[in-house]
C-alpha cells in the first residue's frame, strides 16, 4: 500500500504522485514495487535489503541516490519468542523524490503521520523529514522501553510469590528484546553521526539533529539501565533457585541419614548370628525401643544443626 503526502506547510494526502511529495509504502505490494521501480527508477537492490529483518542501520549513495535504512522498534502481534524487536525502514531520497518503505504496518509510523496532521506543519524539506522519523523513532524506543519495565516488574512480582518457569522464560525474552534495542540505537546514532555530515543541513535541522541526539542518548542509556536490571534479577533467581535446591538436597540426606540408623540396628540384629536375644520375649522390644531411641536423638542433634 502506498500514499502520497504533500509535506509543503502542513501533511495532506495526494491523488497521485507529484514531484517532491512524500510517498510512503507499507507492506508493498507487486504494484507498488512496480511504481517503484518503473516510474521512480528506484534501485532494485535496494528493496531486497528492506526485507532482510536483520539488515543494520547504514547509509549510502548511488548515482545520485541517497539510500538510507534506520532501524525502528516494532512489536509483533503473533506470539513469539521475541514480542518486542526492530525492523529497518528504508528511506529513499533523490531530486524531487522521496520514499520510505517499510515491509511492517508499524504503531510508530501511523503515530508519525497523526503527530505531524496536529502539529498543521509539513515539513521544510525531504532532509526535514529523515531527521524527524529519527526523532520519533528514538521517542518510540523510550515508549517500548516502558512497557518493557512494567512486563519486568510484573514478572519480579509473579516470581517473588512463587518461582515459576514461565515468568522466567518471559524475563529471557525481555533479555533478547532489549539486545536487539541497544544494538539498533547505537547503529542509528553511528548513522546520524555520518548523516548530519553527508546532507545539507540547515540551522533548523541542526537543532533537530541536537533533539535526536539527547533523544538517542536517553533512548541507550536506559536500555542499559534496564538491561543491567534484568541481569541482576536473572542472577538473583537463578542464585535463589540453586538455595531452594541446596536445602531440599540437604534435606533429604539428613532424612536418609536419620533412617538409615534404625535400618542399621535392625539388619545387625536380624542377622542369623547368635545375640543372645533369640529366646527373650523383651529382645523385639529392645530392638524398637533402641532404634526409636538413636532416631530421637539424631533427629534432635540435625534440628539442632538446622540440617533438616
Amino acid at each position: 500500500m502506498r500514499t502520497y503526502w504533500n509535506i509543503n506547510h502542513t501533511l495532506r494526502t495526494m491523488d497521485e504522485w507529484q514531484a517532491d511529495c512524500w510517498t510512503q509504502v507499507t507492506c508493498p505490494t507487486p504494484d507498488d514495487e512496480d511504481f517503484l521501480f518503473n516510474r521512480l527508477g528506484i534501485p532494485t537492490y535496494f528493496l531486497d535489503d528492506i526485507r532482510d529483518k536483520d539488515e543494520r542501520s547504514r547509509y549510502e549513495y548511488d548515482e545520485g541516490w541517497v539510500l538510507i535504512i534506520l532501524r525502528i522498534p516494532y512489536v509483533k502481534e503473533v506470539r513469539s519468542r521475541t514480542p518486542h524487536t526492530t525492523i529497518p525502514l528504508g528511506i529513499i531520497m533523490n531530486k524531487g523524490i522521496c520514499v520510505t518503505v517499510c515491509n511492517y504496518e508499524t504503531n510508530m509510523m501511523i503515530d508519525f503521520v497523526s503527530y505531524q496532521q496536529k502539529r498543521n506543519q509539513g515539513f521544510t524539506d525531504s532532509v526535514d523529514l529523515v531527521f524527524r522519523l529519527f526523532l520519533s523513532s528514538a521517542v518510540w524506543y523510550l515508549k517500548r522501553l516502558k512497557q518493557i519495565s512494567i512486563l519486568i516488574e510484573e514478572s519480579k512480582r509473579n516470581l517473588d510469590k512463587s518461582i515459576d518457569n514461565e515468568d522466567l522464560i518471559g524475563l529471557s525474552r525481555l533479555q533478547d528484546s532489549l539486545t536487539y534495542f541497544i544494538t539498533s540505537i547505537r547503529g542509528n546514532e553511528t548513522l546520524l553521526s555520518k548523516l548530519k555530515f553527508k546532507l545539507p543541513v540547515d540551522e533548523l535541522d541542526a537543532d533537530l539533529i541536537e533533539d535526536v541526539t539527547i533523544e538517542m542518548n536517553q533512548a541507550r542509556e536506559t536500555t542499559n539501565i534496564y538491561t543491567n536490571i534484568l541481569d541482576s534479577t536473572m542472577e538473583t533467581y537463578a542464585s535463589i533457585i540453586n538455595n531452594n535446591m541446596s536445602s531440599v538436597v540437604k534435606q533429604m540426606t539428613s532424612v536418609s541419614i536419620i533412617l538409615m540408623l534404625p535400618t542399621l540396628i535392625a539388619s545387625i540384629f536380624g542377622m542369623n548370628l547368635v545375640s543372645g536375644l533369640e529366646g527373650s520375649s523383651w529382645g523385639f522390644p529392645l530392638v524398637i525401643g533402641l532404634s526409636v531411641v538413636v532416631t530421637g536423638i539424631f533427629y534432635w542433634l540435625f534440628r539442632r544443626k538446622t540440617w533438616i
